[in-house]
């Protein structure tokens, strides 16, 4: 994962570089979960921002959400508003919820909930440029706790099965825009 230093250990860009996408859990203090997750991605920086940031269409391409618009822009500040399904099972529920995003750079969005289904929304996606291979890191951060009953442990193993999906979709998206450029 990407360190608070801005840069990847070396262990993990190799298992990044290999195909391998990584998520890491944290149980913190009043029941919130912390998620880092990680792939690489064979596309320019711009790709991948493009993909990330391409808001009216992420119901389109990442699984789970339902709806996905801009409500607003001002400079750099984001608020969009998002539908999707969340769970396992019997415990599946549809969440909505409105973001507050902050761009920087075309390289990060960081973004708190301001409204909606989880007491504790906020996190960050970050693209990490590689020169060797010519390829990017996609990394994602959070903290989370839903307003409804949900267990810590359950939010952990909602996270660990769909993050693969939700990075492996910017992927995708990342790499077709790549090509048909």
């Amino acid at each position: 994962m990407i360190a608070d230093d801005g840069h990847t250990s070396e262990q993990q860009r190799q298992r990044l570089l290999k195909g391998e996408i990584i998520v890491e859990l944290d149980w913190l203090e009043h029941d919130r979960t912390g998620v880092r997750s990680s792939i690489c991605i064979h596309a320019s920086p711009d790709a991948v921002w493009k993909a990330i940031s391409d808001y009216d269409r992420l119901d389109q391409t990442l699984p789970k959400v339902i709806e996905s618009h801009e409500v607003e822009r001002r400079d750099s500040t984001v608020t969009i508003e998002q539908t999707g399904r969340t769970g396992i099972l019997i415990f599946e529920r549809t969440v909505h919820f409105v973001l507050q995003a902050t761009e920087e750079d075309r390289r990060r969005i960081s973004f708190h909930q301001i409204e909606g289904d989880f007491d504790t929304y906020e996190g960050e996606w970050l693209i990490e440029p590689l020169a060797e291979p010519a390829c990017c890191l996609l990394h994602y951060r959070a903290v989370i706790k839903p307003a409804f009953f949900a267990p810590a442990i359950l939010v952990s193993f909602v996270q660990r099965q769909d993050l693969p999906g939700i990075l492996g979709a910017h992927k995708k998206q990342a790499e077709l825009l790549m090509k048909s450029s």
